[in-house]
């Protein structure tokens, strides 16, 4: 079972990472992604597929001063 931001994500499996943050409302443009400790591209949010083993963290950028 994926997990996501440390919680177990069993609605993950199987899903892209564009398909997860969609179902997740996150705005894709403005989050970065660490997959089993490593930063994902945007360029590949479309083409991977999480697998039962995936961590996956999503940090959210947020504006501020």
């Amino acid at each position: 079972m994926a997990q996501i931001n440390g919680k177990p994500a069993p609605e993950a499996d199987g899903q892209t990472v564009a398909e997860l943050l969609e179902g997740m409302g996150y705005d894709r443009t403005r989050v970065a992604c660490e997959l089993n400790g490593e930063i994902l591209p945007r360029a590949e949010y479309d083409a991977y597929r999480l697998a039962a083993d995936d961590a996956l963290e999503v940090v959210r950028f947020v504006g501020g001063g």
